[in-house]
């Protein structure tokens, strides 16, 4: 893993929580991913489990649900890459509708490991809510 493959991996990353497209979602992540929406969350263990939380398709109460299209944003990119694991820092931006007033931000840290074909096999959300 490098700095460019990183930041092309985070970028479809953005795409594919904007299409909400599972094959785009599950081309991100190892068969035998482990996923935690923040640190202290269970992990979702398999890529099937994660495309299935992302499209809010699980009742688990970390699973995702799904945005409004349009109202959701974000950019992110890797601050250090050592070997297969990144760390990567950015913000996520939602707002009330379609090109509306922003709703809330949040600054995002993700660590991230990856196997040798450039796909998660493990991810870890940190964030908080600015006020």
């Amino acid at each position: 893993m490098d700095h460019d493959l990183a930041q092309a991996w985070l970028d479809r990353y953005v795409a594919a929580w904007k299409s909400y497209d599972a094959d785009d979602i599950a081309s991100l992540f190892s068969d035998e991913v482990r996923y935690r929406y923040y640190p202290y969350a269970d992990w979702v263990v398999g890529r099937d489990a994660v495309v299935a939380s992302w499209l809010g398709e699980e009742t688990d109460s970390q699973s995702s649900t799904r945005d409004e299209p349009g109202t959701y944003d974000a950019t992110y990119s890797p601050v250090a890459v050592d070997g297969n694991v990144v760390v990567a820092t950015g913000v996520s931006t939602y707002t009330e509708g379609p090109g509306g007033p922003v709703r809330q931000v949040f600054d995002n840290c993700f660590v991230i490991r990856f196997d040798d074909d450039g796909r998660c096999r493990e991810f870890t959300e940190y964030y908080t809510k600015r006020s």
